[in-house]
């Protein structure tokens, strides 16, 4: 047979193959096509709704003073989690340099094969040291370690016990455990009290609880948990992400603000926010359940580690709070004057003496345009809304930083008065 004769006997059966896939081809399109107007349609309703959020472009480090795309000079950053102002401290940032030229950008792997460097394991040992804990174990995120955490401690037999307003992160770490599942209402003792009685039956119970409720930057009451969690011979679980570094005399969290430290069994924590405010979360508690998330922990045995960096940088800013509470006693003053000052000026306020501070408007719309308004003015803030915060609960979240001087917090103010006043909101 010619080469020529050989290439068309090829040629003919392909067209048939071609021409029986465009059937198959053109439904696949169409299924495309109706994907993307779903989506579409689900995007122009959040528009709509007004709770579109769209994602600034910071063009400097992390800071008390930024600068923002778009706008002409430094911008008074007032909605980061860098409380203690760590994110861009010398010698937290120095810290990260060191590791990255002594032991590189990355270990391409997880820990339990070729991923688990001697700098892991010191700043597991000090964060336990910090925490007064036995041991502790490192994830890539604290959202990681809720997720880690409850499939591999409860079982079918067991129960746990969560407050209706804890992080999406726990909500989601509770759903992939078999343990019958209870919620509380909000901080309510009572109610606890009453899932703890139908319990019972239960051969082990945890009760979980952020120590601060980000959103509203209210504390849970810890010492009546541990009282109940005692009497009904429960344990108790709380995730300190938006207090560990300084809550309490020594920035140790909620319950060494409480005088709890010794009732709590277990902390999850973050080194994303107070500690460097770089990446990672962490698990602290009884040496034998650290043990065996190590054996089971999915987030743990299946992400790669920590980079180098990213442990120096925390580990410098543990090491400065183990130094001094300096740091972390500085935060009280400061809250005080923005929330006292923001309450005279007619603004409510939620939550208590913490420097999460959520100035309640109540409609989304509203919350995005003011914060809108106080980017114009140099301020940059952030409006909340559903689904981050319950529907007609929208609010202004400002978050107080060790970094912030007296001017920076009156400047904010004045920028929330003034803002306040062309919308309505106060006279």
């Amino acid at each position: 047979m010619s080469l020529g004769k050989a290439a068309r006997s090829l040629v003919k059966p392909l067209r048939g193959v071609l021409r029986s896939s465009a059937p198959a081809l053109n439904r696949s399109y169409a299924a495309v096509a109706e994907a993307r107007a779903v989506l579409e349609s689900e995007l122009d309703g959040i528009r709509a709704a007004g709770t579109w959020k769209a994602e600034r472009i910071i063009t400097s480090k992390q800071g008390p003073q930024i600068t923002v795309d778009g706008s002409q000079s430094g911008i008074l950053n007032f909605c980061a989690n860098n409380y203690l102002g760590l994110s861009s401290h010398p010698d937290v940032v120095q810290a990260g340099i060191d590791a990255l030229k002594a032991y590189g950008a990355g270990l391409s792997s997880v820990r339990f094969i070729c991923g688990t460097q001697d700098l892991h394991k010191n700043l597991e040992q000090k964060l336990a040291q910090f925490h007064e804990r036995e041991d502790c174990i490192l994830y890539a995120s604290c959202f990681d370690a809720n997720a880690g955490l409850f499939e591999v401690l409860l079982g079918p037999d067991d129960a746990v016990l969560s407050d209706e307003l804890n992080h999406a992160s726990i909500i989601d770490g509770i759903r992939l455990c078999r343990a019958k599942r209870l919620r509380y209402k909000h901080m309510d003792l009572g109610d606890l009290e009453k899932k703890l009685k139908e319990s019972q039956s239960s051969r082990m119970r945890l009760v979980v609880t952020d120590g601060v409720f980000s959103m509203d930057g209210d504390v849970a009451p810890l010492t009546g948990i541990c009282d109940l969690a005692e009497q009904y011979g429960a344990m108790v679980f709380i995730d300190e992400c938006h207090a560990t570094g300084f809550l309490g005399p020594r920035g140790r969290g909620t319950d060494e603000l409480l005088g709890v430290m010794d009732r709590v069994h277990i902390v999850n924590s973050t080194l994303g926010k107070a500690l460097g405010g770089a990446a990672g979360g962490y698990t602290v508690g009884p040496k034998p359940l650290i043990d065996l998330l190590r054996q089971r922990s999915r987030p743990y045995l299946f992400s790669n580690s920590l980079p180098p960096p990213v442990v120096g940088c925390a580990t410098q800013a543990v090491d400065l709070l183990l130094a001094s509470n300096a740091i972390a006693q500085s935060m009280t003053a400061k809250t005080m004057r923005f929330r006292n000052k923001m309450t005279q000026a007619g603004f409510t306020i939620s939550g208590s003496a913490h420097p999460i501070c959520p100035v309640m408007l109540g409609d989304a719309r509203l919350a995005s345009l003011m914060a809108d308004d106080m980017l114009k003015l140099g301020v940059y803030v952030i409006g909340f809304s559903f689904p981050v915060v319950p529907k007609g609960k929208a609010r202004i979240r400002v978050q107080i930083s060790a970094a912030h001087t007296d001017e920076d917090i009156d400047h904010c103010v004045d920028a929330f008065i003034q803002t306040g006043r062309k919308h309505g909101v106060v006279s």
